[in-house]
């Protein structure tokens, strides 16, 4: 006698969503939902682990993650005809970084990128149900009304969260403190280095542009400080930067292949 195979998650999940659909009650709607999540739960441990090891203890992660399973099974509408995941995912995500934003900021942003992150935690779940795929940050920015640039420093704003201590052991089953294995880097070197190699590249900017790289990469000047030097907002002085940044990358790479 042929045994028969099991049903995958998947096409469990398929059939239960097919069943939630049909529910005759409240009662039944919420049973099959309660199947949904545990036959799920696997899936939310694994979204958390990319946020691991980033100050917030592992169990609290998951119980996060859980949460935003809870709400991707009830937010699903299967009728958009788009995997369950393709849903799944982005939610308990977004419900991981929202965790973060609040809790696991060490130095916190400034306040136009939180309300940038918050935004787009709300929305990338639809936009994920909606396109079928991970969503873009034109199609983020076009969605909310707010600008590309912003989308993207929101977007890449992930790595001010807890910082692992410098006495922490190096490696697993070593004492040695992280700490013991800093090396002494002088900066005056790496400034003449770095003005050395980009000469040729800063020769071809404007003179404000050219102020604007020493002031924010020789001097260590912030963004608002730039901007009151030139009479421009921090976020004007930010999206000058990612624009200076392009062209230099690309004016370097030209000047290093001739």
């Amino acid at each position: 006698m042929t045994a028969v195979a099991a049903p995958s998650r998947s096409d469990e999940t398929v059939r239960l969503f097919t069943l939630r659909s049909a529910a005759g009650s409240a009662d039944e709607r919420a049973e099959i939902e309660d199947q949904l999540i545990r036959l799920n739960m696997a899936v939310a441990v694994d979204a958390t682990r990319r946020f691991r090891g980033r100050g917030i203890a592992t169990e609290d992660l998951e119980q996060v993650a859980y949460v935003g399973l809870v709400k991707a099974v009830k937010g699903f509408d299967p009728d958009r005809g788009h995997d369950f995941l393709s849903f799944a995912i982005p939610t308990i995500r977004g419900e991981v970084r929202r965790h973060f934003r609040d809790l696991g900021w060490s130095v916190r942003p400034p306040r136009s990128i939180q309300e940038a992150q918050t935004k787009i935690i709300a929305c990338e779940g639809e936009l994920y149900q909606q396109l079928g795929r991970a969503p873009r940050p034109s199609e983020i920015a076009e969605h909310l009304g707010i600008d590309r640039e912003l989308v993207v420093e929101a977007l890449g704003a992930s790595g001010c969260f807890a910082p692992a201590s410098l006495d922490a052991p190096s490696h697993e089953g070593e004492e040695d403190p992280i700490s013991r294995r800093l090396g002494y880097s002088d900066e005056g070197f790496d400034l003449a280095e770095a003005r050395a190699v980009l000469a040729p590249v800063l020769a071809k900017l404007s003179r404000r542009e050219q102020l604007i790289v020493e002031m924010r990469f020789f001097r260590g000047c912030t963004q608002a400080q730039i901007g009151e030097a030139i009479g421009v907002t921090q976020m004007q002085v930010s999206r000058l930067l990612t624009r200076l940044m392009a062209r230099m990358r690309e004016e370097l790479q030209v000047e290093l292949v001739a």
